[in-house]
């Protein structure tokens, strides 16, 4: 990507993200980029509400009054994708789709947000408006009722005695696999031989844990199912070996909000929800959080455009004082 300093990114092309966009192209701040995994924007909209569906501004008879200048009201799944498409055209939104951040680090005052493929960008203020919807991936096969509870989509729950198999080819399965090989037996699964998808920093962790024999790995094999072994898992591979483990964690995309806001050094509350202050500024000083990871049970979408329109008049404000 560019070499510049954007003024803010937006991590999520949902309401809140469009909203945070459309603001702040209002308030006349350049240099705005708005950037979504899916191939589209609000892509929980399009998967998750059927055709047709009823959206209501009102979310569950709460009445929320819009302080911003989106003109969002009562219609369906299909006249509310309509109004974004229109206010992010009109606007001239830069918009990049198909573009997923793995994860934001601080750089003195910029921050640094690198994607999935190992790109970079740059900018000053960060908005994070993913949705809650999104959920591990699970494997094709079935996994056996008896051990459910030996499998997981994320390392959180492994204790240091454990035998692991993490299984997976891209960031998440290589920091997972690093992570838990300093303490744990661990084995990295990948169907590949080669681990095309992940950046350079985890490629240099993942030779040096294999090269200092703390990482166990089985590549180029695939898995074909899981059986139960004393009650634990028991994989059996392509290349017709098997082995048990104590756990197993998969992680194979599709990985839960949750984690991806741990990564980034944001801190939760007990139920997973980003700590905020009234401007929605998380505990990282110019990273704002909108939209449903503020809410415990989902919010709503006037809820998301009333956090864009609050995060960016503190945006603004804080610019001019730079002034």
């Amino acid at each position: 990507m560019e070499n510049k300093i954007y003024n803010i990114a937006i991590v999520g092309g949902g309401p809140g993200g469009i909203a945070s966009a459309v603001e702040s192209v209002i308030l006349k701040i350049d240099d705005i980029i708005l950037l979504e995994k899916g191939e589209n924007h609000s892509t929980t909209i399009r998967r998750f509400y059927k055709d047709n569906k009823r959206v209501d501004k009102d979310y569950k008879g709460v009445k929320v009054n819009l302080d911003g200048n989106i003109r969002f009201m009562d219609g369906t799944k299909e006249s509310t994708l309509d109004l974004f498409d229109e206010i992010l055209s009109k606007n001239n939104i830069d918009a990049r789709f198909k573009t997923e951040i793995d994860n934001i680090k601080k750089e003195g005052d910029i921050f640094v947000l690198r994607t999935t493929n190992g790109d970079e960008l740059k900018a000053r203020f960060v908005v994070i408006s993913i949705g809650k919807m999104g959920v591990p991936n699970k494997p094709a096969y079935p996994i056996p009722l008896d051990i459910r509870n030996k499998v997981f989509f994320n390392a959180n729950s492994i204790n240091n005695d454990d035998k692991v198999l993490v299984v997976g080819g891209g960031n998440s399965a290589v920091e997972y696999a690093y992570f838990l090989a300093q303490s744990n037996d661990t084995t990295l699964n990948y169907r590949r031989n080669e681990f095309s998808r992940i950046n350079d920093t985890n490629k240099d962790l993942l030779d040096k844990s294999i090269n200092e024999g703390k990482l166990k790995t089985k590549l180029g094999v695939d898995i074909v199912n899981l059986e139960v072994q004393d009650g634990k898992p028991k994989v059996n591979f392509t290349d017709g070996s098997s082995e048990v483990f104590d756990k197993i964690v998969y992680a194979i995309g599709g990985v839960a909000p949750i984690d991806f806001l741990k990564k980034c050094g944001l801190e939760l509350d007990s139920a997973g929800v980003p700590i905020v202050s009234s401007s929605c500024e998380s505990s990282i000083k110019n990273i704002f959080v909108s939209g449903d990871l503020l809410f415990k049970s989902g919010g709503s979408i006037a809820n998301a455009l009333n956090n864009g329109f609050d995060i960016v008049t503190e945006i603004y404000k804080r610019m001019q004082e730079e002034k």
